[in-house]
């Protein structure tokens, strides 16, 4: 598993949306609002979920 640091999540609808996103893409990922992370299960490419997760208007530090 890979943790991301995801900023600009404002309640759990937006860390919901994220994984949403992350699904249509075949990417397995449990996002925390609270703790502003993104866990990514298995092997992924990290620039398509940079890329994913950008487009959804947040960001990965």
């Amino acid at each position: 598993m890979k943790t991301y640091k995801v900023e600009g999540m404002h309640c759990a609808s937006c860390a919901a949306m994220i994984e949403l996103d992350l699904e249509d893409i075949g990417v397995k990922a449990k996002c925390s609002y609270a703790k502003g992370t993104l866990d990514v299960e298995g092997e992924h490419d990290s620039k398509k979920i940079v890329e994913v997760v950008n487009k959804s208007g947040y960001s990965i530090k």
